[in-house]
């Protein structure tokens, strides 16, 4: 099957080479994903000579979002299937059936069309490795075809098309797990000196890929799966207390309120219901929804009950984060931020050894706690429902339950504590408009804080680790944005939480030679473990959201691009003072300027993050 893997748009980056920009309108924050191309050659000696022959990895499916948000496979090439498989709906990292799972890809065709692609540079195989072998799971009778692309000129532009069949090899299929090859000698001609991709198309029934990599000699391996250390939190407990007084918030009798009166209910309908005195929740894996319970309508002081303990009395999944929330210091939910701040805790460090039954310190949600607006349920990370039949305070816990201790998590940030002040942050975006925000941000005479993506600093075709460097020298903030851009408390581990955080810390400090203390989760997706694990591996740590959203996920490509002014507008008049935005859109990029003005005209001064939250480390106003 010849498909040509330039069937989108190719935009020119200045500096670099040429950048792929795929449209998802599925997606919210960073509904445009950019691919990066760079002819890149690997020139390897001839097996006669003495380096020994190691496999190359072409992709170990390490990160969903690395495949399918930002289209890069472990060799940061281009990697998808053109939107060509099975669609899928309500998640922010892909939009079709191609789905990471433990260093595993699941393909399902949506009909003979379906193809799904991996770029792999310019690689000179000849005297050195054999062919591309894999591991595939696939059910009998299950045929593909299977494409080696080849360019002497070392370019996607016009390939040469290298096709054979899985009959072809002889794979047949059972259902189990085996290891495949693809010689190099079952293809008449084909040019080893130059290959470019592989590409596997006519699937006639869904297929799991393990480790594909390049493999040496005749015979080939299969590339071994990525050994995951399990992150081992800390498990010393504290002493129980004794609190004051115990009272019930909720059983969930009432469709709009608690047993206290005040306001209860989730962000969408559809992923909850009170039925019979009980809640049942399943967000359906997407981290970024909450259910919340107030126990009050403006603030309230909690203090009284902070020997005390929130209790929750479920079945079902305990993998969500539980929070205590708190009001801006006018108690005012018109003004931004509301609410101000919140702290969280894992739910499942919490419960009880039969999953019953959960038991919170209030002494552990490190807020101002004469400023609580209610509890949050949040960062649903499991597919599996939680059946809620009661939250209460209680004055203390049963003998046998041991209580943890808490751990740290990094301060949730969403306005700037400086008085008179005002932050732009600016998220990652399309390459090709870097430039346009540099020079709008430097007429203005201002600094900023920009929020990078470590996989793309690293693709060398982006040229954005120029731009930032030359941000640097400008008096611009840099700082963390993840490795692959995924919703970071809905991934499956601590240990994949870690993945994007120690690479993303690595990225930035191989390229742009900082380090930082701020971080900004991708769609602001935040929980108990991402908050955790932040505390963990960055010390002083500071987790950054928003209070001043200008909507362009929203409004940048609809026919009112102008709302995104509204937007700002409206969010300034209301108090926020920290910017969310992208340089992902045209119309988004030629409103900075109006954007930078309406700031201006609050009278505030225009600064850093940092700058604005009064870090000592600063660089001085």
């Amino acid at each position: 099957m010849k498909v040509s893997i330039l069937s989108a748009a190719w935009l020119a980056v200045p500096g670099a080479s040429v950048v792929r920009a795929v449209i998802h309108p599925f997606i919210g924050f960073g509904s445009v994903i950019y691919a990066c191309r760079s002819t890149l050659h690997f020139h390897l000696k001839d097996s006669t000579n003495s380096v020994k022959c190691t496999n190359l990895l072409i992709d170990d499916f390490a990160s969903q979002s690395r495949l399918t948000f930002l289209f890069y496979n472990a060799m940061l090439q281009p990697s998808s299937d053109d939107g060509t498989m099975a669609p899928i709906t309500g998640r922010v990292d892909t939009g079709t059936s191609v789905l990471v799972s433990n260093n595993h890809v699941t393909l399902t065709p949506a009909d003979a069309d379906s193809y799904w692609y991996s770029e792999t540079g310019c690689v000179k195989a000849t005297n050195n490795y054999g062919g591309i072998g894999l591991t595939i799971t696939a059910p009998k009778g299950a045929t593909l075809g299977i494409e080696i692309q080849t360019s002497a000129a070392c370019t996607t532009d016009d390939p040469i098309y290298n096709d054979v069949s899985s009959t072809d090899l002889g794979w047949t299929f059972d259902g189990t797990e085996k290891f495949y090859t693809i010689p190099f000698s079952k293809f008449a001609g084909l040019d080893t000196d130059h290959v470019i991709a592989v590409l596997f198309s006519d699937l006639s029934k869904p297929v799991t890929f393990g480790p594909i990599s390049f493999y040496c000699g005749s015979t080939g391996t299969a590339f071994p799966v990525p050994t995951t250390v399990a992150v081992v939190e800390p498990s010393p407990t504290v002493p129980a207390t004794v609190g004051p007084s115990a009272f019930v918030i909720d059983t969930f009798g009432n469709e709009d309120s608690n047993n206290l009166g005040f306001y209860h209910g989730g962000d969408d309908i559809t992923t909850y219901k009170q039925s019979g005195n009980k809640l049942t929740v399943n967000m359906k894996g997407n981290s970024d929804l909450s259910w919340y319970s107030q126990v009050t309508d403006g603030c309230t002081d909690f203090t009284p009950n902070d020997n005390g303990y929130v209790h929750i009395a479920y079945t079902g999944s305990n993998a969500f984060t539980i929070a205590l929330q708190q009001n801006n210091p006018s108690c005012d939910d018109s003004m931004n931020p509301f609410p101000f701040t919140w702290d969280s805790v894992e739910a499942s460090r919490y419960t009880n050894t039969a999953k019953t039954d959960i038991y919170v310190p209030i002494s552990h949600f490190q807020i101002n706690r004469t400023l609580t607006v209610g509890f949050g349920l949040k960062g649903f990370y499991s597919n599996t429902s939680t059946v809620i039949s009661k939250i209460e305070i209680v004055q203390t816990v049963p003998s046998d339950f041991l209580v943890p201790s808490k751990l740290s998590t990094a301060p949730l940030i969403f306005a700037c504590t400086r008085p008179n002040s005002f932050a732009f942050a600016i998220d990652d975006g399309d390459p090709v408009y870097a430039q346009k925000v540099v020079s709008s941000i430097a007429a203005a005479n201002i600094q900023v804080t920009f929020f990078t993506v470590g996989a793309a600093l690293l693709d060398e075709s982006t040229n954005l680790t120029n731009v930032y460097k030359g941000m640097l020298a400008a008096g611009h903030q840099v700082a963390y944005h993840s490795f692959t851009h995924p919703p970071m408390e809905g991934l499956p581990s601590l240990a994949a939480i870690d993945w994007e955080l120690n690479n993303d810390i690595s990225a930035v400090s191989s390229t742009l030679g900082i380090t930082s203390k701020y971080f900004r989760p991708p769609f602001g997706t935040e929980g108990a473990r991402i908050r955790q694990r932040l505390a963990a591996l960055v010390p002083g740590a500071l987790f950054v959201e928003w209070s001043v959203d200008v909507g362009d996920w929203i409004w940048a490509e609809t026919s009112t691009p102008e709302n995104q002014i509204t937007n700002f507008q409206s969010d300034v008049d209301s108090g926020g003072n920290i910017v969310v935005c992208h340089y992902l859109y045209n119309s988004t990029v030629s409103y900075i300027p109006q954007f930078i003005d309406i700031a201006k005209k609050t009278g505030k001064q225009l600064m850093r993050v940092d700058q604005c939250l009064e870090d000592p480390d600063a660089p001085p106003l």
